[in-house]
């Protein structure tokens, strides 16, 4: 999807890496760009169909998991638009959503040792203040599923915190109701996955306030939100091989690119096989043929 849409719709927007947000009043409109980024940066060049596909498995989510959210409707025929706006564009890739108290917290839950947990394990044998069993290794399968939050930064990686941090930042009982609620949709979905013949390692989950209740918010249980590996193929010990952007990482590892200047375009072939794998995690989960 092209940006012509950023200068042409009415409203004030906020323009994430990969997402465009346009105010309605009283509600939003999400957009989800085929924009990919990796290590901060937002590529020169995107993924045909990538805002599609993961608006779609947001949606799945949301239905399957019966979990108060966001969504109003995905149906965008009563929405007034201006007439040089391009209505196909925006069909299964916007969600008209109610506005939210966004609570400044990302609530992570890993259900497998990976990315910045597994770091964190190696160097202090624990997660976020979670103290873990001696002798895991990459990937490891946790005895069970574990609450990690981060803070959320505007700029870089979001900090993993404590617990008792989060408790500071929230209060008691909203990061006590955060952490039962995340742990029990992450818990649901990775059971259902593994049905699918996917392993969901982790996930994170943006929740906010809406007329005084948490609701769920934002994108939930994407490959760009969690880490989906094939449950065929997992293999404890090394990183394993996954539904999401990894393509995309691993060759820009292979540029040279310092990562503190524009990215290079990315050719082709990634930009084919990184597809392929968004495809291949929806028709997977959904039973449903992308097209």
């Amino acid at each position: 999807m092209s940006d012509f849409l950023a200068s042409n719709l009415p409203f004030p927007v906020r323009r994430g890496k990969v997402r465009d947000v346009y105010d309605l009043g009283d509600r939003l409109l999400l957009i989800a760009t085929d924009r990919i980024s990796a290590f901060d940066w937002v590529m020169p060049n995107g993924i045909p169909d990538k805002g599609r596909i993961l608006t779609q498995i947001s949606a799945f989510w949301f239905d399957l998991l019966g979990v108060s959210n966001h969504v109003i409707s995905q149906d965008l025929s009563n929405l007034k638009l201006p007439a040089e706006v391009n209505r196909e564009e925006l069909v299964g890739r916007s969600m008209i959503v109610r506005k939210a108290q966004v609570v400044p917290i990302e609530c992570v839950v890993r259900g497998y040792l990976d990315g910045s947990g597994w770091k964190e394990y190696k160097a202090s044998g624990q997660v976020c203040g979670i103290e873990l069993p001696p002798g895991l290794v990459q990937c490891s399968q946790l005895p069970e599923p574990i609450f990690t939050p981060a803070t959320k930064e505007e700029t870089g990686h979001d900090i993993n915190v404590s617990f008792e941090k989060m408790v500071e930042i929230v209060g008691d009982d909203v990061a006590h109701a955060l952490r039962r609620r995340s742990l029990d949709v992450y818990s649901r979905a990775r059971e259902y996955a593994r049905s699918r013949g996917i392993l969901i390692a982790d996930t994170k989950f943006e929740w906010g306030w809406h007329d005084g209740n948490l609701i769920l918010i934002d994108e939930v249980l994407t490959p760009d939100s969690s880490r989906f590996w094939p449950a065929d193929r997992y293999q404890p010990g090394q990183a394993q091989p996954s539904y999401d952007k990894q393509f995309v990482r691993d060759w820009l590892e292979t540029t040279g690119w310092d990562k503190s200047s524009p990215p290079p375009k990315l050719p082709k072939e990634v930009v084919v096989r990184t597809r392929e794998k968004y495809v291949e995690a929806y028709e997977r989960l959904t039973g449903k043929q992308f097209s």
